[in-house]
């Protein structure tokens, strides 16, 4: 059995795309195990440049099958957008499967989370209004619509109807929006549920067997640590959790059975949308990263907060998600920096000094981080294969990483095609 699990330690965006891209080529299975069409996983193959939502980015290498696990909350269109878009660039999609207990989102999905985000005088979270937060709210509430319900047209016809009534209710009355019509979309649902009908597999059975029989299963989350539903930095966080832990309910497979948990950083922070980011440079410094590090979201375009790395947050998410394996991607972007800060401590409104991340989102805002201060290099690393070629500052940075947080760096992305890595240790 080799289980391979690659999840984002900040505050999404950190290129797990890349690094799931890198090892599925040896992976049997390839599995998304959470979020939605929401995600924006980038990989580059030569000149060629794939944005992948929904599908796992493992579905351009992966020999064996890709699964959208039930964790996952899906839109069938977006769904199949992306399987035409691989299909016209001459690529498979025959090994991509849904679970039958993974969510549908719905019209009404997405309305809702238009109209809250629009909302005058409402707490916008930033969400990418993809419709994923309703989706998993209904979920919780019972009255979801999952996979398998789009195969059984009674089921589907009763689940709209009971969901239309509460929803139209509150589009009309609250929001003063119009309502929706119940043949419109049990006739679109209906068929797109003929159409991926063959797609949709108890994945979790298959999964299991896989284990047994010792295949390599690469799990695969979106979004990060930091926007975790209950982890990160509530309510500025994602509707599910894309941590190690969240492997076990969103794939249906036991905490048994996890072994390489490999978590990615980059080298800097980035996050987009709202919400409290205590090294944020609203500067020239945090300007001229967003322009070298090309940082606007896959997903959305929106410009990328940028700031110095922050090792308090990334302690914090290791520790959640249990890492034993580091990826530091984007150490190239830092090149040509004089001088190189990280975050190690928080000063706190009553002047406190902390080395933790808090679980009060308000009390952040107001936390100032303190820095040490590390020379940079000036050398252009995009060509470096091997660790020993890296300057030797360049190596102090890496090194002061893994000396505060007591892991090792296995991987070092120096430039985002999948052939830029300095590989410290072959997992495989």
């Amino acid at each position: 059995m080799a289980t391979y699990v690659v999840v984002g330690l900040q505050y999404g965006d950190e290129g797990k795309g890349k690094i799931t891209d890198v090892l599925s080529a040896k992976s049997d299975y390839v599995v998304r195990f959470q979020g939605g069409d929401n995600a924006g996983h980038t990989v580059y193959v030569g000149e060629e440049k794939f944005v992948l939502h929904l599908l796992p980015s493992g579905v351009l290498q992966c020999k064996g099958k890709c699964v959208i696990g039930n964790g996952v909350v899906v839109n069938p269109k977006s769904f199949l957008r992306e399987i035409a878009q691989i299909e016209e660039k001459g690529m498979r999609t025959d090994h991509v499967f849904i679970s039958r207990r993974a969510h549908v989102i719905m019209p009404y999905h997405i309305l809702l989370d238009t109209y809250r985000e629009e909302e005058e005088g409402g707490t916008q979270i930033g969400t990418t209004k993809k419709g994923i937060g309703p989706c998993y709210e209904d979920k919780i509430a019972r009255v979801g619509i999952r996979m398998v319900d789009l195969l059984n047209p009674e089921v589907l016809a009763e689940k709209i109807k009971k969901s239309l009534k509460t929803k139209n209710s509150l589009f009309e009355k609250y929001f003063e929006k119009p309502t929706l019509e119940f043949d419109e979309i049990y006739n679109e649902f209906l068929a797109l549920g003929e159409t991926l009908k063959d797609r949709i597999v108890d994945t979790e059975v298959e999964l299991n067997q896989a284990i047994h029989n010792g295949k390599n299963i690469l799990f695969e989350g979106a979004q990060a640590a930091m926007l975790d539903i209950d982890f990160g930095t509530y309510p500025y966080v994602t509707s599910s959790s894309p941590t190690t832990g969240g492997v076990c309910a969103g794939a249906g497979v036991p905490p048994t059975s996890l072994q390489n948990l490999i978590g990615v950083a980059k080298a800097y922070t980035t996050r987009v949308g709202n919400g409290p980011f205590p090294t944020e440079l609203n500067d020239e410094t945090g300007a001229e990263m967003r322009r070298i590090g090309h940082e606007f979201g896959a997903t959305t375009g929106r410009p990328r907060r940028c700031g110095w790395l922050d090792l308090v947050s990334l302690k914090h998410a290791t520790m959640i998600n249990g890492i034993n394996n580091l990826v530091i991607t984007k150490l190239d972007v830092l090149s040509g920096m004089p001088t190189l800060k990280i975050a190690t401590k928080y000063k706190t409104e009553d002047g406190k000094i902390i080395d933790y991340f808090t679980s009060s989102t308000t009390k952040l805002y107001n936390y100032e981080p303190m820095y040490e201060e590390l020379e940079g290099w000036t050398e252009d690393i995009t060509q470096a294969r091997s660790y020993d070629e890296l300057p030797a500052n360049a190596k102090k940075y890496i090194e002061f990483i893994e000396n505060y947080l007591g892991i090792n760096v296995y991987l070092v992305s120096v430039g985002p095609e999948r052939s830029q890595n300095i590989i410290r240790k072959e997992l495989f």
